[in-house]
């Protein structure tokens, strides 16, 4: 048996999403895509080579929020989640981002099957206590969306994994460049969407996709 691990392209993944996104009567009966990393099987059965592939569950990790709380991939067992990488100095699109986020964290506000992961991609100056400050200003609790910090190349590496692109860059406004995406994960740890988190259309869609697993998922 040979085993080969690829990881589906942003681009792609978005181009599937739109294609899939066409239409109001589409939209509401299509299957969200599996994304991200996948493996691919090949076996040899009478003498016929055979290819499976299979999509790998989001991987674990361990990162620390605006509380001081520990945040593993254990915090995210039996949720949906949310997805994203910003810093909080961040002059350009992460304020736009963040004030979409919010719009999804206060429309899912009673659902706690429903929670949010948001990386900070500047640890130097992302401390507990700033990223906490920010979370106050924002009017978020902990408990439902997590704002995180950790080693920067663990973070970097989780972005590589979501397929998000995040640096350090002196070129860019703030000194960071990052994508502005959001990622919906299901409750069995796979990718099932990526949008633009700057899109409020975009978002509108993240949020009924979001609707869609949790109904699919209370499914006997």
């Amino acid at each position: 048996m040979k085993q080969r691990i690829y990881w589906k392209s942003l681009s792609v993944s978005l181009l599937l999403i739109g294609f899939l996104a066409e239409g109001c009567e589409e939209s509401a009966s299509r299957p969200l895509p599996l994304l991200g990393p996948y493996e691919v099987n090949d076996t040899i059965i009478d003498g016929m080579l055979n290819t499976d592939t299979t999509f790998t569950a989001v991987r674990p990790f361990s990162f620390t929020d605006q509380d001081g709380n520990e945040v593993t991939e254990v915090t995210t067992n039996g949720k949906v989640y949310i997805t994203d990488f910003f810093f909080t100095s961040c002059p350009t699109i992460c304020p736009k981002m963040k004030q979409q986020m919010l719009r999804l964290y206060n429309d899912f506000e009673d659902n706690d099957d429903v929670i949010f992961l948001s990386h900070s991609i500047d640890p130097k100056r992302d401390s507990v206590a700033r990223l906490h400050d920010y979370a106050e200003k924002l009017g978020i609790s902990s408990e439902r969306w997590h704002l995180m910090t950790g080693e920067r190349d663990d973070i970097y590496s989780m972005a590589k994994h979501y397929m998000i692109a995040a640096q350090e860059d002196k070129l860019a406004p703030g000194g960071y460049a990052h994508s502005g995406a959001f990622l919906l994960v299901d409750k069995s740890k796979q990718i099932r969407g990526i949008y633009d988190g700057t899109s409020a259309e975009e978002v509108d869609q993240l949020k009924e996709d979001i609707q869609k697993l949790l109904n699919d998922e209370a499914q006997p």
